[in-house]
């Protein structure tokens, strides 16, 4: 081929790839007009695009042409495993002249009689977040050229790949959060409520949750908590999290008791994360509140007759830290008519350019026994008027006067 020639070819393959019209369609579109060029400009007979779950370490096919059996079937591989998980273990394109069974695990590729296969990954940086591979039904040897065309294809397809992957985990990570936050506080006699939750990320989905629930005793439940992390995976976790306390409420007498077996809960079923919550229980006549803390900030009480303070609440560890069968402690708070309790997650009080003390030194001259909505606003715009670099969550109660 004349070089005049080639050069235009090349140039042709580029432009379509690169094409600026591309980037007006929507993540799904786009990956399969990629697909759609990329058979056409390599003149190969299957193009497939399988995306990675980070969760577990699994490709799943998401896009096909020539294959869209392996989208409807839902396949998925693990990195490691077949030709698509290799390339995705080794990070670099892999090309198979000759295909056998034992260089691929899925059926239909060897159903549709694929005889040559080149593989690439789809990068984000340093971050893998697919595979793009391309076949041929007849025995091929890929050269250097379709490498680098499949790598710039990839490349493109890698940073639709990785909006998609973020879109997906933000709408469900969203309405894990919304279906776990109460869209409205209940009423309850003796007392009334206000909350506030702000993100404090990108995402706008994190592991800070309250919850309001009385118990059949009469007893009234009140729970702040904060999983670390940001995103599906904490938002996930904190609704686990919050089941489980919600039932053994039911079955235990006090917080420190229903901590200590979410504390072994958390150890045995979502190791590796951390927790910390605040379990309060005010009793039914509404003149004191038991109170059990997993490595979670002490609560601001203000009585009517005097200043704010810092409940005299000891801090036990988090949840899922140390030994399971820890016992945890509980405290005794008076609670008179008129008082009010501020419950809050430590994204309120820190930040980085000073110690958490100053921080709380602010909230406690802040809170008054006042109005509850009242008291929320205040604390949010005073000490929250910064933006938080994490989530912040706050739930005030206040006894009736």
């Amino acid at each position: 081929m004349p070089r005049r020639i080639k050069d235009d070819e090349r140039l042709r393959r580029f432009e379509a790839v690169t094409d600026a019209a591309l980037s007006r369609l929507d993540v799904s579109d786009l990956l399969d007009e990629l697909l759609d060029r990329v058979r056409d400009l390599l003149d190969v007979d299957t193009a497939a695009i399988l995306l990675l779950d980070e969760h577990a370490q699994q490709l799943v096919a998401t896009a096909a042409k020539g294959l869209e059996d392996e989208v409807r079937a839902g396949f998925r591989v693990a990195v490691g495993t077949g030709f698509a998980g290799r390339v995705a273990a080794l990070r670099r394109p892999v090309r198979l002249a000759d295909v056998t069974p034992e260089d691929v695990v899925n059926p239909i590729l060897l159903q549709k009689g694929i005889r040559s296969l080149l593989g690439v990954p789809m990068m984000v940086g340093t971050d893998l977040v697919g595979v793009l591979h391309v076949g041929t039904l007849n025995p091929r040897r890929f050269g250097a050229d379709d490498v680098r065309l499949l790598e710039l294809v990839a490349d493109r397809a890698g940073a639709a790949g990785r909006i998609r992957a973020d879109k997906l985990d933000q709408t469900a990570a969203l309405a894990v959060q919304r279906s776990l936050l109460p869209a409205r506080l209940p009423e309850i006699p003796g007392v009334e409520l206000a909350a506030r939750y702000v993100p404090g990320h990108a995402f706008g989905i994190g592991g800070d949750w309250y919850d309001v629930f009385t118990l059949p005793s009469g007893w009234l439940g009140i729970v702040i908590g904060d999983v670390s992390g940001h995103g599906l995976a904490s938002a996930v976790v904190m609704g686990r999290v919050r089941s489980a306390l919600r039932a053994y409420a039911l079955i235990c007498d006090g917080p420190a008791e229903a901590l200590t077996l979410l504390n072994r809960k958390v150890h045995h079923f979502e190791a590796g994360s951390l927790t910390t919550a605040l379990y309060a229980m005010i009793s039914p006549d509404r003149d004191r509140i038991l109170v059990s803390s997993a490595g979670h900030p002490r609560p601001v009480l203000a009585h009517p007759d005097g200043p704010a303070r810092l409940a005299a609440v000891p801090v036990d560890p988090p949840l899922g830290i140390g030994r399971p069968a820890t016992k945890r402690r509980s405290s005794v708070l008076e609670f008179p008519p008129g008082a009010l309790l501020l419950c809050y997650t430590d994204g309120l009080v820190e930040r980085r350019d000073q110690v958490i003390d100053t921080g709380l030194r602010r909230l406690v001259g802040l809170v008054r026994a006042d109005n509850a909505e009242t008291v929320c606003t205040t604390v949010m715009t005073t000490a929250g008027a910064e933006p938080p670099g994490d989530d912040v969550a706050v739930l005030a109660v206040r006894r009736h006067a």
